[in-house]
Order: structure tokens, then sequence, then C-alpha cells
């Protein structure tokens, strides 16, 4: 790897909401081929001059945080664009063309459900090119298997397309936004957060957060084998919220499954569904918990300010301070709403039609939310935690 170099000054324009919070963060959920939503959402905030100092990503949204960090400012969107163009290649034949009269013409749901069929059936056995392939003898002929290839697809293409398009160097650099991405110990079962304000990320640490099982295999880091952080929880909320020491902070979470949905009635909708709770990850519910829990906070921050100076030093003053906090926190939550046509395979049709549409929805969503300018503003005081949810509202 090349020498460290000190990654150039940024030639965007800054929102000037963001000199208002400490810490400006962008927070991915997982979700495969949903993730090109995510990629959207991040072009619009950089239409809009809001650069994150803080990525937090799980699985495809610890990718996605990969090609924003390693790269500079002005780069970004267009790297993205080559990862998700890149990924979303058939690795044998010519994908799909897309269908620009669509909006126009109304396709039977019937055709369409059959065409992402199709395209998700071909990841199955074709896989992906820049990213894996079908694992070659098949993990069920291997008589001498390890943890690292205990899997029905190879990943070392992903390793290669994140080293093209992400500058460790710069990641891994002290001026550099900060990284942090989710996996699970498979040995211990423990949830692990490697972050690069306390270790040197690697592809690797990348790799790891997507390793969803049985498809793609353990990454060992340091003597350990991980799997995919969604596992255990595919939202890394709760990570940025409960970060010490507290700043104010504007978050933007981008999720890619949605708690709330119809009630399925074939076996089909049975199998999205069930995906779109487990993966869900109760954001929701974490959000409205540490509203509750940063209101009881800010009010023991404030009781604390009346204690007398000569009082501050008893056990039981120090003792609260661990558990005051007058940080003021502004949430963005953008979901991904499914598409008609997209069924239980949604999370690995990964044809570039279906790609575009993702990241025309994700584009969307971020510049009508942006559309409410006041949103951005500060909470007050006796208000420090706010969510605004375009959808919700």
């Amino acid at each position: 790897m090349a020498a460290q170099k000190t990654p150039s000054a940024k030639t965007a324009t800054k929102h000037p909401v963001q000199d208002a919070y400490k810490v400006t963060a962008l927070v991915l959920q997982g979700g495969g081929a949903l993730g090109a939503y995510q990629a959207g959402v991040y072009q619009a905030l950089d239409e809009a001059g809001l650069h994150p100092n803080w990525i937090a990503g799980i699985s495809i949204g610890a990718l996605n945080a990969a090609i924003i960090a390693g790269n500079p400012p002005e780069q970004r969107v267009e790297k993205l664009t080559e990862f998700w163009e890149t990924i979303c290649k058939s690795a044998l034949w010519p994908n799909r063309p897309a269908f620009p009269w669509s909006e126009n013409f109304a396709f039977p749901q019937i055709f369409r459900d059959g065409v992402n069929a199709l395209a998700a059936w071909r990841a199955l056995t074709e896989g992906q090119s820049g990213f894996f392939q079908p694992r070659v003898p098949p993990p069920l002929l291997q008589w001498h298997g390890n943890p690292g290839t205990a899997s029905w697809y190879d990943t070392a293409p992903l390793r290669e397309t994140l080293e093209r398009l992400a500058d460790f160097d710069r990641i891994n650099h002290p001026s550099c936004l900060r990284v942090s991405v989710g996996a699970v110990n498979v040995r211990t079962g423990n949830f692990a957060y490697f972050d690069n304000r306390h270790e040197k990320l690697r592809p690797e640490h990348f790799m790891a957060s997507g390793a969803l099982p049985p498809g793609f295999p353990a990454v060992e880091i340091d003597g350990e084998y991980y799997w995919d952080g969604g596992m255990v929880s595919n939202t890394p909320l709760y990570k940025v919220l409960t970060e010490r020491p507290h700043h104010d902070s504007l978050i933007f979470q981008v999720d890619l499954w949605s708690a709330s949905g119809a009630l399925p009635r074939d076996m089909g909708s049975v199998a999205e569904r069930s995906k779109d709770i487990q993966f869900s990850s109760r954001t929701r519910l974490i959000t409205e918990y540490m509203h509750q829990s940063r209101e009881q906070q800010r009010l023991l921050h404030e009781l604390m300010e009346l204690v007398p100076e000569a009082k501050r030093t008893d056990p039981a003053f120090r003792r609260a301070e661990r558990y005051a906090n007058g940080a003021l926190t502004n949430l963005i939550h953008l979901i991904y709403r499914d598409k008609p046509y997209e069924g239980h395979y949604k999370d690995y049709e990964f044809s570039a039609a279906t790609m575009h549409e993702h990241w025309q929805s994700g584009l969307t969503d971020m510049r009508h939310t942006l559309t409410q300018p006041h949103w951005l503003d500060p909470p007050k005081a006796d208000n420090p935690f706010v969510t605004h949810d375009v959808h919700r509202s």
C-alpha cells in the first residue's frame, strides 16, 4: 500500500447548518441490493452540501461507507456510481435493458415479477461481477474446508473492487471522517464495531460486516472470524446515539427494511415480510427509547447546573455526571419503500435497471426531505431529541 498521504482539501460547499452541530452522521442499514437507495440519498446530501463527519454502516451500508470515506468529497458520487455499476453487472451474460417507457406504460405486475425473479435467479447461479462468484468446488464437496471457505460463494472479487475504488490510506488518515462498521464474532456470538478512531481499517473489516452466511464466508480479522453484523443488529444507530462524550448531532438514518407492512397472503409475501421484520431492527423503537432517555438525561444535566460549586466534588455528583447529557440530537429518518413488483428476493436482485430505480428512489426521498429546511434546525433545550420522517409525515 502506498505511503500515507494527507487527503486533498474539500472542494464541495458545506451547508451552513452543519456549523450548529459537532457531529453530522450518516447511519446506513444493511439490505444487499437495496443499498443503491442509500447511494441516491448520499447524492442528494452531496448536492445540498451536507457532508457527514461520521459514517456508521452494517453490511451493504458498510460497503457504501467504504466508498464514501475512501474518496475525496468531490469524487464520492462518481465512485459510488462506479461501485454500483460494477457489482450490478452479470458475471456471465449481459444485463436486461432498463425500461425507459415504463412510467408511461403499465406493464402487468406478473411481467415485472418475472423479470426481477429472473435477475435474482441469475445472481444466485452466476454471482455478480466484482462482488461474489459461486464457489468451486461447492462447499458440500469440500472434504477439508475452513471457516473462510464454508460458504456458497467466494467474495474475493469484492476485495478487488474495494481496493480499486476506496483509498484505505484516506480512510485511516486522522483527518478523515470517522467510520464505524459492525460485525458479529462467529466464535463468541458477540457484536463488534470496527472503528477507524481505534484501529486501522482494511478491506476485511468492511467485508466482514457484509459476510452473511451461508452465502458468504466468514472473514478472518486478527485471528477471529466474523459474519454480517445484521445477524445481531442491522442498524448501527445505537452506536452513534450512545457515543461518549456526547455532542450536538445531526443524524441521517437510512433504512432499507420497513418494520410496518401489509399482511402477507401467500408464501412469497410471507418470505418477504419475515425479512422486513427480521432486518428492520426496530429503528423507530430505538429512537422512541432514546427520545425518552435524552429528555431524562437533559433534565439531570440542568439540575446538576444548580448544584453549588463547592458540592461538585461529592462522589454522588461525580456519579451523576456519567448519566447527565446536555447534547441535542436531530434525527432525519428515511426508509426505502418497496415497489409493487418486488419480492422476497429484493435484497439479491442486482439487475442494473432495478439498481437505478433504487438509486432514484433515494435521491427523490432525500431531495423531498430537504424541502423542509426547518427540519435541519437544532432542537430546543426543552425537547433535546427530535425525529423527522418524511414517510411518517
